[in-house]
């Protein structure tokens, strides 16, 4: 229990990173859980359209007129060119629709007459442009087969009367869990900087002259001192990933008591094994406490920039994704962006679950194997 005692000493200097990494945390969580506040449900958005008609409202040029109107929101207080480029220009107009002289006549003759459009080129003008085509093919067949303009007008109502209805069919709270997926991915960051900055605090510490002599000269036995240090340093990871853990519990409630939020909550355990394993790691090599902070940077911050810990992974570049691959974090965040799209928790969705856990599993064992070697070779070298 020397050692612990001790451990628990060189702990209480370590308050302030810790609580400096939980703020960290809860302000961005909370600033995620504002800014991601939207609904699930789909609504159809109807583009902004003006009409200049150079015809006669009437038959087929009215119908066409109607039924832009009940797809579009129509514009009326246009006057000119300039004040209608203007409104293309700062986006306050999708489209605008010239309907020629004489177009009704010349469509029902066959003429093929042609309308003139400008657009914004952005999707809200590129849906109109759809409507407006479909609206045009449909009508150029019903005027091949019908000869009576009202009776092709009737059959062009019905077939453009046909919606399209649009259920959301995913049962998911999309919008709670890409919040839980956030806040654990930001964990990548506090995890590992938390036991490295830590872990290698306290390893250096240990390997201090007054220490390290005392340890040589007294009765324990190495093997116990090395037991008793590592599980010194397993039960701080323990703690500080059960802390956040609550923490989320306290930020997203009942979210957390489901499949999707025990997937979360053990994945993240599995990471802080693997982060334990790195700390462990670093602080055998480090014989200097000045490069603490710098490692802490380089290591936490570092990995959670490539991996897609603060910024999405979606928005990274290929080669930066393709470097990411060789650090855990990059599984870790991999997984949570996979618990967040899974409906069914069988073996078929959750293979890729899996396979990353087994590639963190594989990362501790390198890691461990690497450690030891280490620690073996400088042990050597110390006697």
């Amino acid at each position: 229990m020397i050692v612990f005692r001790t451990f628990l000493k060189i702990l209480k200097s370590c308050k302030a990173p810790i609580i400096l990494y939980t703020v960290l945390l809860v302000f961005f969580a909370g600033f995620n859980m504002e800014s991601n506040d939207s609904t699930s449900n789909f609504t159809a958005e109807k583009p902004d359209l003006l009409i200049v008609n150079h015809d006669e409202s009437f038959g087929f040029t009215q119908h066409l007129i109607d039924y832009l109107e009940e797809n579009t929101n129509v514009v009326t207080t246009l006057d000119n060119e300039d004040q209608i480029n203007d409104a293309l220009f700062y986006r306050n107009l999708n489209y605008v629709i010239y309907i020629p002289e004489h177009f009704r006549e010349d469509f029902l003759n066959h003429k093929n007459p042609q309308i003139q459009v400008k657009s914004t080129g952005d999707y809200m003008g590129s849906l109109t442009e759809m409507m407006l085509s479909q609206y045009l093919r449909l009508a150029d067949i019903y005027n091949t087969i019908f000869e009576d303009e009202d009776e092709m007008l009737e059959h062009l109502s019905k077939s453009l009367s046909n919606k399209t209805k649009v259920e959301v069919t995913s049962k998911l709270d999309t919008n709670q869990l890409s919040r839980i997926a956030t806040y654990y991915n930001f964990l990548n960051y506090c995890i590992l900087a938390g036991c490295v900055y830590v872990v290698c605090l306290i390893l250096f510490s240990f390997k201090k002259d007054t220490i390290r002599k005392r340890t040589i000269v007294s009765s324990m036995n190495y093997k116990s001192y090395n037991r008793q240090l590592l599980f010194s340093n397993s039960l701080f990871v323990f703690v500080l990933w059960l802390f956040y853990v609550l923490l989320s519990f306290l930020l997203f409630g009942t979210s957390m008591v489901t499949l999707h939020g025990m997937f979360y909550i053990l994945n993240s355990l599995v990471f802080s094994i693997c982060a334990l394993a790195i700390a462990f790691l670093i602080g055998n090599l480090i014989y200097n406490r000045e490069v603490i902070n710098g490692i802490v940077n380089v290591i936490a911050l570092g990995s959670s920039f490539l991996c897609g810990a603060f910024v999405p992974i979606d928005f990274l570049p290929d080669f930066v994704l393709k470097i990411a691959h060789v650090l855990p974090s990059y599984w870790y965040i991999q997984t949570n962006e996979s618990v967040k799209l899974i409906e069914e928790f069988d073996f078929l969705h959750l293979k890729p679950v899996y396979f990353n856990w087994l590639m963190l599993l594989i990362f501790f064992l390198l890691i461990i194997m690497i450690t030891n070697v280490i620690s073996n070779r400088m042990r050597k070298k110390e006697n």
